[in-house]
């Protein structure tokens, strides 16, 4: 039986020896930074264009966070090859063999590459926060105001919780190809898509995406808003599709051979 240690170590060692893994992780920081700095300086140029209504429900946190559109996605990306390579490669046969446990197995990797995603999704947040409110001029807001705090928090979070939502999608699937062939229409085409449709926005408020960005909202009915839910309850939303995932993830590895 591999020791909980020991299977930690060899799972670091995969993620950080793997350059298309790092590359993601790194990619998700670079593009969520400087897109958010570039809409931020965008939206301080033409604010004058907004209208009253826009400018009176303006959330200049929010706004530090435009560019996990695109970050999300290389987050997504990092998931899926944290699972989805092995079995592509054929290592599975030996991952398994050297830790038989399978659950041990699944969750030592889902751990490291969390912590990982955790650590990234924290300086993505942070630092898109204080570039994008130096960007704002006169319209930005302070770390030190209520709830800022746990939105800059929660966007680190957010994008945690995408990446591990990701690898349980991956486990079910064990394929990269079908992952990302799911995962990037759910949410960049028919989560979003859905946001906008009448009568189908109510179902969209408790897709895992439009759940969990709540978090990072600090002005209420900023960018649309409507939610039946508060900043925490939309990521606790996010969080039950999470284990859901890694449920269903868990549940396929048990049952089929590798």
């Amino acid at each position: 039986m591999a020791s909980a240690p020991a299977v930690l170590t060899s799972e670091w060692t995969k993620i950080r020896t793997v350059s298309s893994t790092t590359w993601t992780l790194a990619s998700a920081l670079l593009v969520t930074v400087a897109l958010s700095a570039g809409l931020c300086a965008l939206t301080r140029a033409r604010y004058h264009e907004l209208s009253p209504l826009e400018q009176a429900t303006f959330d200049p946190t929010y706004a530090s966070f435009a560019g996990m559109v695109l970050g999300q996605l290389a987050m997504v990306v990092f998931g899926v090859l944290v699972v989805s390579t092995e079995y592509s490669s054929g290592m599975i046969r030996t991952s398994l063999a050297a830790v038989p446990q399978r659950g041990a197995f699944l969750f030592g990797k889902i751990t490291v590459a969390a912590l990982l995603a955790l650590v990234t999704g924290m300086a993505a947040g942070f630092l898109s926060f204080f570039l994008g409110q130096a960007l704002l001029g006169e319209h930005r807001t302070g770390i030190g105001e209520p709830h800022v705090l746990r939105a800059v928090i929660g966007a680190g979070l957010y994008m945690t919780l995408i990446a591990v939502f990701s690898m349980g999608v991956a486990a079910m699937l064990r394929s990269s190809i079908l992952s990302l062939g799911i995962l990037m229409p759910f949410f960049f085409l028919i989560s979003r898509i859905l946001s906008v449709v009448p009568g189908a926005k109510e179902v969209a408020h408790y897709f895992p995406d439009q759940a969990g960005a709540k978090i990072m909202q600090v002005v209420p009915g900023a960018f649309g808003g409507g939610a039946p839910y508060g900043p925490w309850g939309g990521l606790g939303v996010m969080v039950l599709w999470v284990i859901a995932a890694l449920i269903g993830g868990y549940a396929v590895m048990k049952r089929r051979d590798a």
